[in-house]
């Protein structure tokens, strides 16, 4: 095995082991050394790959997309490029793919924002891209900005434990907000013309 590919398993290994720290204990427990026990990886060795708990938190930001990428071209190939709105259709799948996860990427930003929210600057970038396609593609943005947040906010209140809903009920209302022909039908109701008083 070369360096490179010891170097990339090193590094797959510890995110792993961060996102299980993460999920067990908060961002307050992830530490070189939970990291190190966790990993089996010497601290040493952690330190050479990331250097500063910075540095895991950006590692972990970088996972998170990468996991969401994949999540969205999935979706796409599966049923995502019929849609009308494909972008949106793709960001409600990620929330929904991201409540599903036992140790889900999302914690890493979750993680971010509460140890290091300078480092969401190139999240923000890449929200900023994603609201563009979403204005591009839709006939009723603030449909489709209610959807997304909607699913955003399942999302998080499931990720954070807040949210009182069984699995079941969850699943029901991702799969209304991806069903585009349920919110087409308000979309294309005429509006109701107001009665002129005589």
């Amino acid at each position: 095995m070369d360096n490179q590919t010891r170097s990339e398993n090193t590094r797959k290994k510890a995110i792993e082991a961060a996102l299980t720290i993460l999920t067990h204990e908060g961002v307050g427990g992830l530490t070189f050394d939970s990291l190190s026990r966790e990993s089996g990886i010497s601290k040493g060795g952690l330190l050479h790959q990331f250097r500063t708990k910075n540095g895991v938190l950006k590692a972990l930001l970088e996972h998170q997309q990468e996991q969401f990428d994949q999540i969205a071209r999935e979706h796409m190939v599966k049923d995502g490029a019929a849609k009308v709105e494909p972008c949106l259709s793709s960001q409600i799948a990620i929330y929904r793919e991201s409540v599903k996860q036992p140790h889900s990427v999302a914690r890493a930003i979750l993680a971010a924002l509460v140890a290091s929210p300078e480092l969401l600057e190139d999240l923000k970038a890449t929200d900023a891209a994603k609201m563009k396609k979403l204005r591009e593609e839709s006939a009723d943005l603030e449909l489709s900005l209610l959807r997304y947040f909607a699913a955003s906010g399942l999302a998080f209140n499931s990720l954070l434990g807040l949210s009182p809903l069984p699995e079941s009920m969850l699943n029901r209302l991702f799969a209304r907000l991806l069903d585009e022909t349920a919110w087409a039908v308000h979309r294309s109701e005429p509006k109701a013309r107001r009665r002129v008083a005589r």
